[in-house]
């Protein structure tokens, strides 16, 4: 039996017991959507599969750089931090190829928080957006496309430099390079084959434009299954390249020379009857049918409310500015990377639409159930898109109701005061998540930049 045959609490014992292993690797996501993880013995592992295991619920209580939260009721000092029920879940292990065993690589499985935790679980709050989809008579498929860029540089050296005069991998704009990605074959191919081993298969992988930027399209899946591997791929190109020597940051914008690191989502619906596109009507106009227009007229409608969910880090803001491939209002157009979302017709098999708004900061399990959410709700009500655009989106006017919040902490009070957010995602998910948003915030107002230094300093 292969990793990825696993679909069974039996199977994964089986396949444990034929590699001879000792030890295990588990791992959940925080709400940033950072793995939080452990190695557990084989025995313990074995026992919590059939009836589940225990993190110190502070991996729900404190942020990116492990500070504690003292704004969230969920956890703080004043539940003196508890321990939180996780279920492992046996259909996502993996195997970790570099981890060799006697008999077998290392095995690799992703947990869900449950219990009073499951209310705020990243991953429990899209699956529950997955059983509304199912209970519609959809089945939601996704690909998510990520940037990233690449330094010759390790977690000591950033720090030694304070972060400033970073070396990229590679020097030059050199946007969809043969050049580079020949020169630098070895580690592509290792990113390729670690990515097959691994389940969360590459589509694409190419330059970008910038000094040292890569992209990865990744292949498209189930939805439920595509949020695990955005997760998985996010983590495992940071660990594969610092084996490399090398560093990969997918923070939104990590200089105000370059563009930013988008994260795209392309989303499309398919009936679970005859597993037939939802989206796709030879008969319609762009071949869009009914569905998918009024899914992307929820997308649009309540994209200015869920924004936190596209852009979490003050740093995602950012990116948000004009002329650099971001869009700044809740618009849609066919094949046009100006807007926010991006009709692509097709055939019945590719007709979809991609989320252009979020980056590649974004917690995946979030940004998926922001985007499916939204288009659920806008089937459900029957809402109508506005007109569609055509041009340049960044140089036109559009009505204030479409315009995206140009902060994190107007995120956070728009989703805050979202009644649709709390009936998509529930009063505890929108109060706690918007909470660690407005801690985001105020982190970051605690601190000088080396802007206002510079602009400040002497002459004011």
């Amino acid at each position: 039996m292969q990793a990825r045959e696993v679909k069974t609490i039996e199977d994964a014992i089986a396949l444990i017991e034929a590699r001879r292993l000792t030890h295990v690797k588990v791992a959940v996501s925080d709400i940033d959507g950072i793995l939080r993880g452990k190695y557990m013995s084989k025995e313990k592992f074995i026992s919590s599969l059939k009836s589940g295991l225990s993190f110190c619920n502070v991996v729900l209580g404190w942020d990116s750089n492990d500070q504690l939260y003292d704004n969230v009721q969920y956890t703080g000092w004043h539940t003196a931090y508890p321990d939180a029920q996780v279920r492992l879940l046996p259909h996502t292990c993996r195997d970790v190829p570099f981890e060799p065993g006697a008999d077998g690589d290392m095995l690799f499985f992703l947990g869900e928080f449950t219990g009073d935790a499951e209310a705020i679980c990243p991953r429990a709050v899209f699956r529950r957006v997955l059983e509304k989809a199912e209970a519609m008579g959809f089945d939601a498929y996704a690909a998510l496309e990520y940037e990233f860029f690449m330094f010759n540089e390790t977690p000591e050296s950033v720090r030694a430099k304070g972060y400033r005069d970073l070396e990229t991998w590679s020097p030059g704009y050199f946007g969809y390079s043969t050049l580079r990605n020949s020169v630098n074959a070895e580690f592509y191919h290792e990113l390729l084959q670690l990515c097959e081993r691994m389940d969360m298969p590459i589509e694409g992988l190419h330059t970008e434009t910038g000094p040292g930027v890569v992209e990865a399209a990744l292949t498209v899946d189930e939805a439920g299954a595509m949020a695990d591997k955005a997760m998985l791929f996010k983590t495992f190109v940071k660990v594969l390249a610092q084996r490399y020597g090398l560093m990969a940051t997918f923070m939104a914008k990590w200089s105000q020379d370059y563009p930013g690191q988008s994260g795209h989502i392309h989303l499309s619906l398919r009936n679970r009857n005859d597993h037939s596109s939802a989206f796709y009507d030879a008969k319609q106009k762009l071949t869009m049918s009914k569905t998918q227009r009024h899914f992307m007229a929820g997308m649009q409608r309540l994209m200015p409310e869920f924004m936190a969910l596209y852009a979490q880090t003050v740093n995602s803001y950012s990116r948000l500015v004009p002329g650099y491939w971001a869009p700044l209002d809740a618009t849609w157009g066919v094949e046009n990377r100006t807007t926010a979302l991006r009709l692509i017709p097709g055939s019945e098999k590719s007709q979809r639409v991609e989320v252009r708004i979020g980056s590649a900061d974004a917690n995946p399990y979030l940004a998926l159930a922001a985007a499916l959410a939204s288009g659920l709700e806008g089937i459900a009500q029957g809402w109508e898109p506005e007109p569609v655009v055509e041009g340049n989106a960044y140089t036109q006017k559009f009505p204030a109701a479409l315009a995206l919040p140009g902060t994190l902490w107007e995120s956070a009070q728009r989703l805050k005061a979202s009644t649709a957010a709390r009936k998509l995602f529930g009063d505890a998910f929108v109060e706690h998540y918007a909470a660690t948003r407005e801690w985001e915030e105020r982190q970051f107002r605690r601190h000088v930049t080396d802007w206002e230094l510079a602009r400040y300093f002497e002459i004011i």
